[in-house]
């Protein structure tokens, strides 16, 4: 059952091709904790298919009529291929990803995503992650790479590795909202182990 906690509420974009551990790990640690999210796609159709064949059934798509980035209080990308390059090919999502960095508002990635951040000019003089097969991107583009840490936050951005680093991604999501409180609550009920 879902107890909301916040007013605030985050975004996390699907395109066909995403990795799906990576968005629904998120969707689900902020379930747990109490925040609002939505599973925006990015194409006309609310049914995704991800890089693994799994469907996922987003909550509403950037080309519905009345839908607004500025609903949302942090934009999320998962990684994944192709997903990556088809979250990149939504010119009204790079938009809104440069709009909201250079507004100071908030914006995550994992995997390969960091890789579009990097590619708007959005992580020049940045400490940022990766999957390490796009950290050469990062590095081309002027982030300062983080290359050995799981998630790294630098301001208003924060960037995650992959798969692995899922649970940290999304546990520091809850952390920006909610606190250090809400990252055990929400760790001790999925039985997270050090």
């Amino acid at each position: 059952m879902f107890r909301q906690a916040t007013d605030r509420r985050v975004a996390v974009f699907v395109a066909d091709g995403l990795e799906e551990v990576e968005g629904l790990t998120v969707v689900d640690l902020l379930f747990r904790a109490g925040i609002p999210c939505d599973k925006v796609s990015v194409s006309h159709s609310l049914e995704v298919t991800s890089s693994h064949a799994v469907t996922i059934t987003c909550d509403r798509t950037v080309f519905d009529g009345g839908f607004s980035f500025d609903d949302y209080d942090m934009l999320v990308l998962p990684g994944g291929i192709p997903g990556t390059p088809n979250l990149k090919a939504c010119a009204p999502l790079t938009d809104a990803l440069t709009r909201f960095v250079g507004e100071g508002r908030q914006v995550a990635a994992i995997c390969a995503a960091p890789s579009i951040l990097a590619e708007l000019g959005l992580l020049a003089g940045r400490r940022a992650t990766s999957n390490p097969n796009f950290q050469h991107v990062l590095a081309e583009q002027g982030a300062e790479l983080c290359a050995h840490d799981p998630v790294v936050v630098d301001g208003n951005v924060t960037t995650s590795q992959g798969m692995g680093t899922a649970i940290a991604f999304g546990l520091q999501i809850v952390r920006h909202f909610l606190g250090d409180e809400a990252v055990e609550r929400v760790s001790t009920g999925i039985v997270l182990r050090p």
